[in-house]
């Protein structure tokens, strides 16, 4: 008997965490460009206990939750990549045309999704599009980081300075990383080759002539990272607009970053991972009623990698 109403985590005021309802709602019915697939994980981000805060417009009620990994139940017309049972993963936020991920099941736009990696879990595959593809979509694409380049990455504990280290390294560039105290043994596993305490040490009196700088943090620390480019640097920032008048009196340039999770991006993601470049560490994992709980740890307690909802039962 086919199942027609599923379990979601809702977001209903916004309260902050306060604000997550569980519900019961009726499962998303396939659309021509869509996938239906059952969600298995679903990645936390800081976007989703923000939106919480109501920093973003959207309509209310919504399912939260964008990442997630699952298994695809239907398929779309005129989709020829996907088939029913295929091991997924990707994006489908409800704030930009999907259904939301803290559910049983999601419908998901087949341009944001790809085949799941196979030597990775739910949880692990779950956690990682949005903060793989913004560390891909950094380096790559913005900074075009080289062999033999330095770099700074702010934030290299979390869930986009993990996997930007990790990428950083593979291309052969010199990497340091800002981190606290209790995250410089992780740290040193991931392969960086100078990590900075940033509550006892000031980065931009140890580093200097640096190529480039993707900065996860924001603030007072992404003012202070143009002291430590070259002229001609460029400063890549998940939080702040471009400054206009360091980036004339440093000749540096600056840009905001705008993730966007797209199947050749997963793609070539996947690729990293099933060549062990990238591994995914996920510090905990909540089950789908404690969503509200999950939101509330990753707005206070900035985890070793990821947190991750785990919706379906893994062996």
């Amino acid at each position: 008997m086919e199942v027609k109403i599923m379990k979601v985590a809702q977001l209903t005021n916004f309260e902050g965490s306060n604000g997550i309802e569980i519900k019961d709602v009726e499962k998303p019915k396939i659309t021509e460009g869509g996938i239906l697939v059952q969600v298995h994980a679903a990645g936390v981000n800081p976007i989703d206990w923000k939106i919480t805060h109501g920093i973003m417009p959207v309509t209310l009620p919504m399912i939260m939750g964008g990442d997630f990994s699952g298994t695809v139940l239907e398929v779309g017309a005129n989709i020829p990549n996907f088939k029913v049972n295929d091991e997924v993963y990707g994006q489908a936020p409800a704030f930009a045309g999907g259904a939301g991920t803290f559910a049983e099941f999601a419908l998901a736009n087949a341009n944001t999704i790809a085949l799941k990696p196979i030597n990775l879990n739910f949880n692990e595959a779950g956690a990682l599009p949005l903060v793989g593809v913004s560390a891909l979509q950094g380096l790559t694409e913005h900074i075009n980081l080289q062999k033999d380049q330095k770099i700074l990455i702010h934030g290299g504990a979390g869930g986009i300075g993990s996997i930007a280290i990790q990428i950083a390294k593979n291309i052969g560039a010199h990497v340091a990383t800002t981190v606290s105290p209790n995250d410089m043994e992780y740290i040193k596993k991931l392969g960086a080759d100078e990590i900075i305490d940033y509550k006892s040490q000031k980065f931009e009196e140890l580093l200097s002539d640096y190529d480039a700088v993707f900065d996860c943090v924001g603030k007072d620390t992404y003012k202070q990272s143009f002291k430590v480019l070259k002229k001609g640097g460029i400063i890549v920032s998940m939080l702040e607009e471009p400054d206009e008048a360091l980036m004339k009196h440093y000749g540096i340039t600056s840009i905001l970053q705008q993730t966007r999770v797209t199947t050749k991006r997963l793609d070539k993601l996947t690729q990293l991972v099933e060549q062990g470049v990238i591994s995914v560490h996920v510090e905990k994992t909540f089950p789908l009623d404690q969503a509200a709980e999950a939101l509330y740890y990753l707005e206070h307690t900035p985890p070793q990698g990821k947190i991750v909802i785990n919706i379906k039962e893994q062996l």
